[in-house]
C-alpha cells in the first residue's frame, strides 16, 4: 500500500509525518464543508444582523445611546473582528452616529494584547480610528459589585461595560473543555469580570462537575454562572460567529445572549461530534495560530486527546507555542509540587473562594498526566515542557518514533485529531 502523509496544523503552517500505508490510522474531524468566499462570510454576517434571535435588530437597540460599549475576544481566540466589528459599528451608527463607543478587549485573566496583536485582529482603519482598550481584572478602580454569584462568589466586572447605555458583544462557538461552548456569555465571564471573580467560578468542585464539560449545556454549573453574570451585566446583544476547518465563517447567529447562544452551539454541535476510536497512539492539535500560541492553550487538546486513549496510550501533542509556556502560576505548580498526586490533593481540598490561578488548566492537565504520557511537538523551551512531565520533540517525525517505543510497537494503530479543540468527542 502506498505511505500514507499526515499533515497536522502547527502554528501558521504544517508538521508533517508519513507512516505505512498498511498501519490503521483514524483522523476524528469535523464535517468538512467548502469554505465560503469573504464576500460570502460578509453576507453570513450582515445577514444574522438583519434576523436577530430574540431580539430587536441592534440598530434598534442602538438608537439614542450615547454611550456603547462592545465587547471582544482577546489574541488567543480567532474571532474574525475584521469581518465582524466594521458591521456591528455600522449598525450602531447607523441610528446613533454620535454615540461614543468603547471597544473593551475582554482578556479574563490572560495577559493583555499588544498594540501589534490589536492591529492584527481589527486592522489598521479601526486601530487607529476607534477606542479601544485592555480590560485589566486587577484594577480595582474600574471595577464595580453587581453581588454574588450563583458559585457563591462575588461578581465584579468592568465599570464600563456596565455603566453603558448598551453593552454588545462579539464572539465565536466552539465546543470548551468546561463551559460547554464558547462565545455567548462567556464575553462577560470570564471575559471583562475581576480576577478574584473568575477564580470563585473556576473552583476545582466545577472543574471535574459531570455537566461540565465540551458540548454540555444543560445543568453545567459554569453555564449558569455565565448566564448569570452576562444577565446582571446587561449584555444585550451578541454577533457570534462559527469556523470551518479553514478558519472562515460557516455560521453567524446574533441577538438575545441565551438564545442566539444557543442556536450556534446547536449548529456546532452538529457539525462536531465526533465518536472516539481509541488508540494506543494519540496525535492532537489546537488547529494551529492563534489557538497553539503557548502551553497553557495547548493542555485543550491534550485533554479532547485524553477522550479517545485506550489504557497505557502515548499522546502527541503538536502546538507551536511560539510564546512558551504562557502562565508562569501553571508552571510554577508544577515546578514546586513533591508528585502529581500531591498536587492534585491541594487543589481538591481548597473551597470556591481560596481557587488560585490558573487552577482549573492546573487540575484538568495534572490528572491526564498522572495517567498518560505526552510528547510535546513545540518550540516552547524543553525545560518548561520537562518541568510539566512531558517529553519534547523538534518534529512530528522524532516524536512518533518515541511513541512507538514507548508502546513497542512500530505500527501501533494512530488516532488523529487534526483541531481537537474544534470537537466533542463522544464515548
Amino acid at each position: 500500500m502506498e505511505p500514507l502523509s499526515l499533515a497536522i496544523p502547527y502554528g501558521t503552517g504544517y508538521e508533517q509525518v508519513v507512516v505505512d500505508g498498511s498501519r490503521v490510522v483514524n483522523i476524528l474531524a469535523l464535517t468538512h464543508k467548502e469554505g465560503p468566499a469573504r464576500t460570502d462570510e460578509l453576507t453570513l454576517i450582515s445577514e444574522a444582523l438583519k434576523n436577530p434571535v430574540g431580539s430587536p435588530p441592534l440598530s434598534e437597540l442602538a438608537r439614542g445611546q450615547k454611550k456603547v460599549v462592545i465587547l471582544t475576544s482577546d489574541h488567543t481566540r480567532p474571532v474574525p473582528s475584521r469581518l465582524t466589528m466594521p458591521l456591528i459599528l455600522a449598525q450602531i451608527r447607523k441610528t446613533s452616529p454620535e454615540a461614543q463607543i468603547t471597544i473593551i478587549i475582554g482578556v479574563g485573566c490572560h495577559r493583555s494584547s499588544t498594540p501589534e496583536e490589536i492591529k492584527t485582529k481589527f486592522g489598521e482603519e479601526i486601530f487607529i480610528n476607534e477606542r479601544i482598550i485592555n480590560h485589566d481584572p486587577l484594577d480595582e478602580t474600574n471595577l464595580v459589585s453587581l453581588g454574588i454569584l450563583p458559585s457563591g462568589g462575588e461578581f465584579r466586572v468592568n465599570r464600563l461595560a456596565v455603566e453603558a447605555d448598551l453593552l454588545v458583544a462579539e464572539g465565536f462557538i466552539e465546543p470548551h473543555q468546561f463551559a460547554g461552548f464558547s462565545g455567548g456569555p462567556k464575553s462577560v465571564l470570564p471575559g471583562i469580570c475581576a480576577f478574584k471573580t473568575v477564580l470563585a467560578s473556576h473552583n476545582a468542585e466545577f472543574t471535574v462537575h459531570p455537566k461540565a464539560r465540551p458540548g454540555s449545556l444543560d445543568g453545567n454549573p459554569f453555564r449558569e454562572d455565565m448566564l448569570f453574570a452576562a444577565r446582571k451585566a446587561g449584555l444585550a446583544f451578541i454577533l457570534n460567529v462559527t469556523l470551518n476547518e479553514e478558519k472562515r465563517v460557516s455560521l453567524a447567529v446574533a441577538g438575545e445572549v441565551e438564545a442566539a447562544h444557543l442556536k450556534g452551539c446547536e449548529y456546532v454541535l452538529s457539525q462536531s461530534s465526533v465518536k472516539a476510536i481509541p488508540a494506543p497512539v494519540v496525535i492532537t492539535s489546537n488547529g494551529g495560530y492563534p489557538l497553539d500560541q503557548n502551553i497553557y492553550q495547548s493542555t485543550k487538546s491534550i485533554m479532547q486527546a485524553d477522550l479517545t486513549c485506550q489504557p497505557g496510550a502515548v499522546i502527541i501533542a503538536v502546538n507551536e507555542c511560539r510564546d512558551g509556556h504562557g502562565s508562569e502560576s501553571f508552571l510554577d505548580s508544577f515546578k514546586r509540587a513533591s508528585s502529581l498526586e500531591a498536587l492534585l490533593e491541594q487543589i481538591e481540598s481548597r473551597q470556591r473562594d481560596e481557587t488560585v490561578p490558573d487552577q482549573w488548566v492546573i487540575q484538568l492537565t495534572a490528572s491526564i498526566l498522572r495517567r498518560r504520557r505526552v510528547i510535546m511537538v513545540t518550540k516552547a523551551e524543553a525545560k518548561d515542557v520537562e518541568a510539566l512531565g512531558m517529553k519534547k520533540a523538534a518534529t512530528l517525525s522524532e516524536a512518533l518514533r518515541q511513541a512507538e517505543a514507548l508502546i513497542g510497537d512500530p505500527m501501533a494503530p494512530i488516532t488523529v485529531l487534526p483541531n481537537a479543540v474544534a470537537m466533542v468527542i463522544r464515548p
